[in-house]
């Protein structure tokens, strides 16, 4: 606001600028007191506060109540407008509405999960915020929490267990391991024994890179037992194709082959355990109206 200082400004308190504001639209120390509901020696006193304060007169008596100092008139719409502002930015948050929504959201995840919770949800966001927009970025484990943290992300998915610490989080839903073949494959169909699962050539996903073994080899190390892992790949998607395309047999999380028809799913002769799957965000995006009507529309269509 024009010609007021640091220092005039510590001198003030929101009470004063409102009577200000109120008093440059009436003109008038009774108007004003009837607009404010205060009593008419209360807006005198704030009057003679901010005269004080900002060294002018501001009001001055005049022929049909009274008249603004040029220093006032200078006053006049930047106050409005700081006010206006303040009182939008204390206001209640509006309800969202997805009908008129332009928002673009950015959601971190990896191949299974827009696989299994980002293509189920993408036709009722469609069909209901037309005019939003989604960014499907790859989600990168360690860094999910600092990407929330500046707004880079709103959602990220991650298992519960090893999940980024700081976050809040929902649990999507619980997931559990089969195993997958191609659907005409010769040797496979129906439930092997140990002895069959060990001999047959399997292929894993290897989020890192380059890895051999996982969780299902760690369940046969423990029974003595061991597979011949032929093929690594970084994400699901190429591991479906290889699964349809040759005898490799894989095990998968359940909902990533659910009706696939390429595709043959039979139960393993070995329990593996499953995970939860969890959706997270920052605390900075909990309570914003159009974030939460974003994550029950996923937490719905999973």
């Amino acid at each position: 606001m024009a010609g007021i200082t640091v220092n005039n400004l510590r001198k003030l308190d929101l009470n004063l600028l409102v009577t200000l504001d109120v008093l440059l639209a009436e003109l008038n120390v009774t108007r004003a007191a009837e607009r404010l509901n205060f009593s008419q020696p209360s807006v005198s006193v704030h009057l003679a506060k901010l005269r004080e304060v900002l060294g002018d007169p501001l009001l001055l008596p005049g022929p049909r109540g009274m008249r603004p100092t040029a220093r006032a008139e200078a006053l006049r719409e930047p106050l409005r407008q700081a006010l206006e502002a303040l009182e939008q930015a204390v206001a209640p948050a509006r309800a969202f509405d997805p009908a008129e929504a332009t928002q673009t959201w950015r959601i971190a995840a990896t191949d299974y999960a827009e696989s299994t919770i980002i293509l189920p949800v993408l036709p009722r966001l469609r069909a209901a915020a037309p005019a939003t927009r989604l960014a499907v970025v790859e989600a990168a484990p360690p860094r999910l929490a600092k990407q929330a943290e500046r707004g880079e992300i709103d959602l990220g998915f991650h298992t519960s267990e090893g999940a980024p610490v700081g976050l809040r989080r929902r649990v999507l839903f619980a997931e559990r391991y089969v195993l997958a073949c191609r659907a005409d494959h010769p040797r496979l169909k129906r439930r092997p024994t140990l002895a069959q699962f060990s001999k047959f050539e399997h292929v894993i996903v290897s989020p890192d890179g380059g890895g051999f073994a996982g969780v299902t080899d760690e369940v046969l190390a423990k029974a003595g037992l061991t597979r011949r892992v032929v093929l690594s790949v970084p994400h699901f998607l190429f591991m479906i194709s290889a699964l349809a395309s040759t005898d490799l047999i894989a095990m998968v999380p359940a909902r990533l082959v659910r009706n696939h028809p390429a595709l043959r799913v039979v139960e393993p002769p070995v329990e593996v355990p499953g995970y939860e799957m969890a959706m997270l965000w920052h605390e900075r995006s909990h309570r914003d109206p159009a974030h939460q009507w974003l994550r029950a529309q996923i937490a719905d269509a999973v």
